[in-house]
């Protein structure tokens, strides 16, 4: 029933095409005929002027220019983009190869240089006609425009982005504070391979000395040795300083301190040079105790006046 019906419905349509004419005679199939477009050139333009509205220039602001002259640095932009682009192209030959001229990306780049130079000869143009007029190209300083969305709006905005840059301030913290975590367990390893290393080292040296292979036991005051400058000026700064503990009172007078003119200089005649083994220059009490002892080295000691003179009257009986 199914063919039968599509066989009826092709019948009436070529019925229908042969009364209209589209079917020739002999032929079970209607001839395509090709569309023909009409350029009417005046219908055009009568609908052109009907559209049209004569309204005043400043109504409709349009300008026809041509291009602006290239500027150096547009045309150093493009000497750049292209040798950029043949690289590219050169390096990967997976990707298709243009010559500089079909190149699409090339043509984009220049289409665009091709926007900006119409958009710069149209506004050398504008500007003045609008100068002439006496219109204002530019907002006056203290010009206030009010915003399309509220202030609530924006209020909830910043609170948003706050909550982002703080939400990412944590992430970098906690990604610093792994990375120490990563660095100090790193620290940790090497210190105690180096352990490891240096007691392995000084092993060897005391077997090498048990053996009698070497006699050098300098391993044993370890490697860092303080200079004898450095021993020096340490020494100066804890006679200067001390080891510290307690300083207060360290530089009031005592009975020792009083009593003791060790370092007691008197002073010299002025316009005299100084000799020392020139006597009264110098008194020294440790210098005069030496002389004294070694002047009576040898003799006895001289009895009192009181015993000599009964020594006399026993020998006079």
């Amino acid at each position: 029933m199914s063919s039968d019906s599509e066989l009826s419905d092709s019948d009436v349509e070529l019925q229908e095409a042969l009364l209209e004419g589209r079917l020739k005679p002999g032929l079970n199939k209607v001839e395509k005929v090709p569309k023909k477009f009409i350029n009417n050139v005046s219908g055009l333009k009568q609908k052109v002027e009907e559209l049209k509205l004569n309204l005043p220039w400043i109504e409709r602001l349009d300008c026809t220019s041509s291009q602006a002259p290239l500027a150096p640095e547009f045309a150093a932009q493009m000497l750049i983009h292209e040798e950029k682009r043949s690289n590219q192209l050169k390096n990967n030959k997976k990707l298709p190869q243009f010559s500089p001229s079909e190149d699409p990306v090339l043509n984009d780049f220049k289409r665009e240089i091709m926007f900006q130079r119409q958009a710069q000869a149209t506004i050398l143009e504008a500007i003045p006609k609008l100068k002439a007029m006496g219109i204002s190209t530019k907002r006056p300083d203290d010009y206030f425009a009010e915003m399309a969305k509220t202030d609530a709006h924006m209020h909830k905005i910043r609170e948003q982005l706050q909550k982002k840059q703080e939400q990412q301030k944590r992430i970098e913290r906690v990604k610093q504070l792994r990375q120490q975590r990563k660095d100090g367990k790193m620290l940790q390893i090497q210190t105690k391979l180096q352990r490891s290393q240096e007691k392995k080292e000084m092993l060897a040296q005391v077997k090498k000395v048990r053996k009698g292979v070497s006699k050098n036991l300098d391993f044993l005051d370890g490697k860092n040795k303080p200079s004898k400058k450095i021993i020096e000026k340490r020494k100066m700064k804890d006679k200067k300083f001390g080891f510290g503990g307690k300083k207060r009172g360290m530089k009031k007078n005592t009975r020792e301190s009083a009593g003791d003119i060790s370092e007691y200089k008197s002073p010299g005649k002025p316009g005299k040079k100084f000799n020392q083994n020139q006597p009264g220059q110098k008194f020294n009490q440790n210098q005069a105790r030496q002389k004294f002892t070694n002047k009576n080295k040898g003799k006895s000691n001289r009895m009192g006046k009181n015993r000599r003179m009964k020594m006399k009257t026993k020998s006079k009986k």
